[in-house]
């Protein structure tokens, strides 16, 4: 990548502008979460499940959409095992028994020649849902405190760890507004569901690792260049990793765009988010997280003297 290797942007001293299109992002997607609401997969709303069992493995892709319409919901289904079983997920109205019949039926219609028979059928109750639910959030909330802790003891000032904290968040919150947003717009599911937790978590994993890089360069240019002013040294530092951020945010990104592509409905969502979360995660590191450390700093500074 030639075009980043002497890279000289003016990044820092613009960083204004970043802070509008992150609050302009974060406010509609605030907006389009406590407006419309998080739209929440069985996992966490509740609904039945059921285990089908068929002598040769079978397309979950066909049954899904077969099942569209007589069930009046689009289910989630995915393989167990070798791919003999499958659990179907379904959020409706009708009973137990309605639905067993109407799989049983369908299923018979679209494999006639694989038999199939009902092994299991759970009722995921609303109780055990907000369990879920909440640990999933749980789980978000001490993930970012456990790395404002870790980026405090290995950078030892606080400003690098609300640097890095408020740059997750950002990324979180609007992958989170953008799912809400188009929700029912886009051909494929984008119920949160713990598929989509574990993306959040993978988001905020690559976009730490991107600012702890850019991090890791402010503190060795800090040493070297003890006379330069911060924003500059700071500014200095982000292009000096830029060639490493876009050449692995493109790697990365032509990894998740093909599991988009070729992954199938059930990987659609979490791949979704994965594209979402390495743009945003590169954006962030640049014009979030080491905005907000020049700040931060140059405000406390300012309050030292």
């Amino acid at each position: 990548m030639r075009l980043f290797e002497t890279a000289n942007y003016t990044i820092i001293p613009h960083r204004k502008i970043g802070y509008f299109i992150s609050g302009t992002l974060i406010l509609l997607s605030l907006i389009a979460i406590f407006g419309r609401g998080i739209q929440y997969g069985i996992d966490f709303r509740g609904g039945i499940e059921i285990i089908l069992e068929f002598e040769e493995p079978a397309s979950t892709d066909e049954l899904r959409s077969a099942l569209n319409e007589p069930l009046g919901t689009l289910p989630d289904i995915r393989r167990l095992g070798v791919g003999r079983d499958m659990l179907i997920r379904i959020d409706t109205e009708l009973s137990s028994t309605e639905v067993q019949q109407a799989v049983l039926s369908i299923a018979a219609s679209v494999y006639p020649n694989n038999p199939s028979t009902i092994v299991q059928t759970e009722h995921v109750g609303p109780s055990f849902a907000d369990d879920l639910r909440n640990a999933a959030l749980m789980s978000i909330i001490f993930a970012l405190i456990m790395i404002f802790i870790y980026i405090l003891v290995r950078f030892k000032k606080w400003s690098y760890s609300a640097g890095a904290v408020a740059a997750l968040g950002h990324d979180v919150i609007i992958t989170l507004g953008i799912f809400t947003i188009l929700h029912g717009l886009v051909p494929f599911s984008l119920d949160i569901n713990q598929a989509l937790i574990a993306a959040f978590l993978t988001i905020v994993g690559y976009s730490l690792n991107d600012t702890v890089v850019v991090f890791d360069r402010i503190r060795e240019n800090s040493l070297i260049f003890k006379t330069e002013s911060f924003d500059k040294m700071v500014n200095r530092s982000v292009n000096n990793t830029l060639s490493r951020t876009v050449i692995t945010s493109l790697t990365t990104l032509f990894v998740v765009t093909i599991l988009f592509i070729f992954g199938g409905d059930v990987l659609k969502g979490l791949s979704f988010a994965l594209i979402i979360g390495v743009l945003l995660g590169t954006y962030s590191s640049i014009f979030v997280a080491s905005a907000l450390l020049v700040d931060l700093q140059l405000k406390t500074r300012k309050n030292v003297a």
